[in-house]
C-alpha cells in the first residue's frame, strides 16, 4: 500500500520538474487529480468496528446491500487516507530518529527514481524574467495554402516549439561614448557631436542603484565584496560611491515603507521574532534604559490578500516595535493574532484598546523535545510523531485549500483529539514518576504544558497559525547581513538596510521579482512620493500599464 502511494508521488514529482510526458499518461495523471478531487469532496460515513463486522459476515451469505456497500467502501477510503496523512507527518520526526516509515516495504528496483532537490532541470516556463523573441516561418505563413499537398491551409498551432539560450553578463555594466570632435583649422570654431537619444542626463542610471541595493540588502554582499566583483569586471564601482547610490534610493523608498507598516497594521495575524544586531555609533537610548544590546526585529504581517515583511533595527524589542505599528491600526477591526516564541519581551504592551491573542510557536517547543532525541528516545519520539500528525492535517488544508474556519473545523476534528492525548501523557508523565520535573525532559514538558495555551490557539481561532516559521525564514535576511557585513556603522545605515529588507522580502512573499520592483521606483521617484500606497509591490505593474511616465 505505501510501496503504492510511494510511487504516485514520485511520479508526480517527476511531472513536475518539467518533463514532457506523452499524451497518455497526461490524460491518466488528469484522471488522478479528478478522483483525488472526488475523494476530498466524499461524505464521510459513520460505522464502527461491531457494525462493519456484521455487514461482513452477511456478505458471506447474500450479495451486499447498497447501504452496506457503501459504509465498506466509505471506510476502506478513510483508512487509506488516514494512513496516507499519518506517513507523511510522520517521516521528518522518524528521520529525525534515524528509522524509516516501513521498514518492511521497500520500493521495486524498477520504481522511477525521485529527482533530488536542486538537480537544476528547469522548464522553459520557469524562465519568467527571460526575454521573450517570436520567431517567424519565412517560407509560410498563417492561412496560406499548404506547399505539401497543395490543397490544405496553414494555421499556426497555439503551442510553438521552443528554444533556451542562457548568457551571463556583468551585473553593472559601463558603455563609454566617443563623441567626435571636429575644429576649423581657420576661425577656431569647433564643432562635437550630439549624445544618442536615450543615453539620460545622469552618470548613473536607476538600475544601478536598484542592483547595489539588491546585492546588499537582499544577497546579503557587503559593498566592499560588490566592489570587488565590479573591479575584476572592468566596471569598478568604489564603497562610497555605492552608499551614496543607496542614499539616495532610500529618499526615494521610504514613503513605500512607511505605507507597508500602516498596511501591515490592519492584517489579521503577525508574526514577530527578534536577532541581535551590531551598530558602531549613535545608538540613541531611553534615558534611564540599561539595555546595552542592539536588536534587529523581523516582522511579517499576514492578511487575507497580501503578507508583508518589516524590519527594524535598534535598541527596541519585538514587542515594542509591534506596539509601533500597531498604533497605526483601525480600532474597528477583529481581535489580531500575535504569534511568536513564549517570551514575554515579543508582546505588545498597547495603550490603545486592542484585542490581542497571544499564539506560541508550536516548532519552537518541537525543536526542544528533538534536541533530546538520543537522550530519551521513546518519549521524544511520541512527542515528535503526535506534533507530525498535526502538521500533516495542517498540509493537508493547505492542499485542499480550505478557507480558514474550514481549516479551523478540520483541526478540531482531527487535531484536537491529538492534542488532548498528548497533553494528557505529559502529565501522566509526572503523576506517574517517569519524568523527573528538574531533567531536560521534565523541563521541556513543564514548557508545553506552561504555554499549552498559546501553542493551542489553532484549535479555537480561524487563521491562527501553527508556528512562527514564516518569521523564522525572514530574520535570515538579517542574519545572513551580520555574517556578511558584521554590521551596520551608524543608525542611517541600519534604516537604508530596514527599508530595502523589507522591501524585498515583501516582494519575495508576493512572489514579485524584486529587481524589477527596486527598478521601477527608482525610474518614478515623483508618482512613488505623491501616492506610496500605489506602488505597493502586488500593485505596482498596475501603474506601469496605466503609462507612469518614466
Amino acid at each position: 500500500m505505501q510501496a503504492s502511494g510511494d510511487a504516485k508521488k514520485e511520479e508526480s514529482e517527476q511531472g513536475s520538474g518539467g518533463s514532457r510526458d506523452s499524451a497518455a499518461s497526461s490524460a491518466e495523471s488528469r484522471g488522478k487529480k479528478r478522483t483525488v478531487r472526488k475523494r476530498r469532496r466524499r461524505k464521510r460515513v459513520k460505522v464502527d468496528l461491531q457494525e462493519l463486522d456484521g455487514i461482513l459476515d452477511a456478505g458471506l451469505k447474500s450479495p451486499l446491500t447498497e447501504d452496506g456497500h457503501q459504509k465498506v467502501k466509505a471506510t476502506l477510503h478513510d483508512l487509506l487516507d488516514e494512513e496516507a496523512s499519518q506517513r507523511y507527518s510522520t517521516e521528518r520526526a522518524l528521520a529525525l530518529l534515524g528509522k524509516r516509515a516501513d521498514p518492511s516495504v521497500s520500493p521495486p528496483e524498477d520504481a522511477p527514481k525521485r529527482k533530488r532537490p536542486g538537480h537544476g532541470r528547469n522548464g522553459v516556463a520557469a524562465f519568467v524574467g527571460a526575454r521573450k523573441v517570436f520567431v517567424p516561418i519565412r517560407d509560410v505563413s498563417h492561412g496560406c495554402t499548404c506547399p505539401n499537398c497543395k490543397q490544405g491551409k496553414i494555421y499556426r498551432q497555439q503551442r510553438s516549439n521552443t528554444l533556451l539560450r542562457i548568457k551571463a553578463q556583468a551585473p553593472i555594466e559601463a558603455t563609454v561614448y566617443e563623441l567626435e570632435q571636429l575644429r576649423c583649422n581657420l576661425c577656431g570654431e569647433t564643432f562635437g557631436a550630439k549624445a544618442p537619444d536615450g543615453v539620460g542626463d545622469e552618470k548613473f542610471d536607476a538600475s544601478v542603484s536598484a542592483m547595489v541595493a539588491f546585492f546588499k540588502y537582499g544577497l546579503g554582499m557587503p559593498f566592499k565584496r560588490i566592489e570587488t566583483m565590479q573591479k575584476s569586471m572592468g566596471v569598478p564601482l568604489p564603497v562610497g560611491t555605492q552608499w551614496k547610490l543607496v542614499q539616495e534610493a532610500v529618499v526615494v523608498a521610504r514613503p513605500v515603507y512607511d505605507a507597508l507598516v500602516e498596511e501591515a497594521a490592519q492584517a489579521d495575524v503577525n508574526h514577530a521574532d527578534d536577532t541581535s544586531m551590531k551598530v558602531l555609533e549613535g545608538i540613541v537610548r531611553p534615558e534611564g534604559s540599561k539595555r546595552t544590546g542592539v536588536f534587529t526585529t523581523s516582522m511579517v504581517a499576514r492578511g487575507p490578500e497580501h503578507d508583508i515583511a518589516l524590519f527594524f533595527t535598534g535598541p527596541q524589542h519585538a514587542g515594542e516595535n509591534r506596539a509601533d505599528v500597531l498604533a497605526h491600526r483601525d480600532p474597528d477591526l477583529q481581535e489580531l493574532v500575535a504569534m511568536g516564541d513564549a517570551l514575554a519581551r515579543n508582546m505588545p504592551k498597547l495603550k490603545e484598546a486592542i484585542e490581542i491573542l497571544e499564539a506560541n510557536c508550536l516548532s519552537h517547543a518541537r525543536g526542544y523535545a528533538a534536541n533530546l532525541v538520543e537522550i530519551n528516545p521513546e518519549e521524544c519520539a511520541h512527542i515528535l510523531i503526535e506534533i507530525g500528525k498535526v502538521y500533516g492535517h495542517d498540509e493537508e488544508a493547505r492542499e485542499r485549500k480550505l478557507t480558514p474556519q474550514e481549516r479551523l473545523e478540520l483541526h478540531q476534528r482531527k487535531s484536537g483529539p491529538v492534542m488532548d492525548e498528548l497533553k494528557k501523557w505529559m502529565v501522566a508523565q509526572f503523576d506517574e514518576k517517569r519524568a523527573e520535573p528538574n531533567s531536560r525532559l521534565g523541563r521541556t514538558i513543564k514548557y508545553f504544558l506552561k504555554h499549552w495555551e498559546p501553542l493551542t490557539l489553532f484549535l479555537r481561532q480561524a487563521g491562527a497559525p501553527l508556528d512562527n516559521n514564516i518569521c523564522e525564514r525572514a530574520i535570515k535576511k538579517a542574519v545572513l547581513h551580520r555574517k556578511n557585513a558584521l554590521y551596520y556603522r551608524n543608525p542611517k545605515g541600519a534604516l537604508a538596510g530596514d527599508i530595502f529588507m523589507s522591501l524585498i522580502h515583501t516582494c519575495e512573499l508576493n512572489k514579485v521579482n524584486a529587481f524589477e520592483y527596486l527598478l521601477e521606483m527608482q525610474r518614478h521617484p515623483v508618482e512613488v512620493r505623491n501616492a506610496p500606497k500605489d506602488w505597493m509591490p502586488w500593485n505596482f505593474t498596475n501603474q506601469l500599464a496605466r503609462g507612469a511616465p518614466g
